[in-house]
């Protein structure tokens, strides 16, 4: 029963076929010139039988008539016969130089045309009789119609036909029109504006439908642009603010004080030091919004790299234990600058969120087809409200939690989530609050020339 619902919704609410304007305007003209057509066709043809019914009424009647007078017709009531049949007769009859004319029934108005027609009657050698009868009933409006005037009307039901068609179009092509005064509202100060589809199902309405499309991706693209530069600069003034505050107290009390000297100093340089990692980060993004990133592959190996990656981590970070778990012979095709600033990003990130004495575990492996890199801490973890949202730019989840006070730009891992997106590759976050996270990097890898006898996980 209720898949019975189900398609009955379905088919109530199923967007009608798509008709071709094409199609449309090939059929409202076919059909407006086609009844042009047939109503001249119609009124040819029954003025015709019209005036073929009134000539076969005059030659019956005349005929008749001429019957009657061949045979004397001197008991014949004409004047009946005329007053019947709605006619005007007119008998003239000529017999030597003598002629006389008689005449039967309504006299015909002047200036009305009428339909008539003439007959000879002989009697006897010496005599002639002519007959004329005349149909005294007015020819109707088609039946009296000139060529001209049949041509005038033509022209008015063409022009009639075109107007009207030319009428329905302007109806078809409105959404043209309500896209050109979307297009003259549109600023960067208002992109909501939108296009309506209306009924009509054909190339119209899609090409509303994609502009309307087209519209709200520019607005989310122009929001999103507008919150970048809202959060760069606010990510940039921090730095200058502490940079500014701490040059102030070298210029009042640094020269005589060698404990605020080093302070400052120290936290100039690692201000700076932020700053230009902010920048840096600023402009990659910058330039893969554009397109402009340069992406260099080549072969090298993924269990090299991710050892190096581990040996400068313990070099510059001697409050963690770094452990490796490598499996041997595994290559990758890809950009391996960019490969080792996407793992260096997520290790960085281990080591703000993992407390001193934690472990930071570097891991590379096969599965799947896919060669993975992973990185595993037992640190504080993400709560499951900031999972959705830690690939977002300028993110950032509960900064209490940072060890030690060191600030995020936030930039970290939408950069390491492009660069993995851009090899053809994946980015993974499992994580627990409270019991940390492995961050897994799937990449496409290239098989070893050799067989592995052992260290390949699948």
């Amino acid at each position: 029963m209720k898949k019975r619902i189900l398609k009955i919704w379905k088919r109530m609410h199923r967007r009608p076929p798509r008709v071709s304007i094409a199609l449309k305007t090939s059929v409202l003209y076919t059909v407006l010139f086609g009844a042009v057509i047939a109503a001249v066709v119609g009124v040819m043809t029954w003025a015709l039988s019209s005036r073929i019914s009134r000539y076969q009424k005059l030659e019956r009647i005349s005929s008749f008539a001429a019957d009657r007078i061949s045979h004397g017709g001197r008991n014949f009531d004409f004047e009946s016969f005329s007053k019947i049949n709605n006619v005007y007769l007119e008998i003239r009859s000529r017999e030597g130089r003598e002629g006389k004319t008689v005449t039967y029934g309504g006299q015909p108005k002047n200036g009305v045309r009428y339909d008539e027609t003439v007959r000879r009657v002989e009697q006897r050698p010496g005599s002639e009789v002519v007959l004329r009868v005349v149909d005294l009933e007015k020819p109707g409006i088609f039946d009296s119609m000139t060529l001209s005037a049949f041509l005038a009307i033509l022209v008015g039901m063409l022009a009639a036909a075109a107007f009207f068609g030319a009428k329905m179009m302007y109806r078809m092509m409105r959404p043209v029109k309500e896209m050109t005064r979307t297009v003259q509202k549109i600023s960067a100060s208002d992109l909501s504006q939108r296009i309506e589809p209306g009924r009509s199902h054909d190339e119209l309405r899609e090409l509303a439908e994609t502009f309307n499309g087209m519209l709200s991706r520019i607005e989310t693209a122009y929001n999103q642009q507008r919150q970048f530069v809202s959060d760069a600069s606010h990510e940039l003034r921090t730095p200058l603010s502490v940079i500014s505050g701490y040059a102030n107290i070298l210029r009042r009390w640094g020269a005589g004080d060698k404990a605020v000297y080093s302070e400052a100093v120290e936290k100039i340089i690692e201000e700076t030091n932020n700053m230009q990692q902010l920048v840096e980060s600023l402009l990659f993004l910058a330039r893969a919004d554009r397109q402009t990133q340069p992406i260099h592959k080549e072969p090298f190996s993924a269990g090299g790299l991710m050892e190096e990656i581990a040996k400068e981590t313990c070099t510059v970070d001697s409050e963690h234990t770094v452990e490796t778990d490598i499996s041997p012979g595994i290559t990758l095709t890809a950009d391996r600058a960019l490969i080792k600033q996407a793992v260096r990003a997520v290790v960085e990130n281990s080591t703000k969120f993992t407390p001193a004495g934690g472990k930071i575990r570097l891991s590379c492996f096969r599965a799947g087809g896919c060669v993975i890199l992973s990185i595993e801490d037992d640190g504080e973890g993400i709560a499951e409200k900031d999972l959705p949202h830690i690939f977002d730019r300028f993110y950032k989840a509960d900064t209490s939690r940072v060890r030690g006070g060191k600030s995020s730009s936030g930039l970290g891992l939408s950069i390491v989530k492009w660069i993995a997106e851009h090899h053809g590759g994946k980015i993974r976050v499992i994580s627990r609050l409270g019991k940390g996270t492995r961050t897994e990097i799937l990449l496409p890898g290239t098989l070893p020339a050799l067989p592995e006898k052992a260290g390949e996980n699948s």
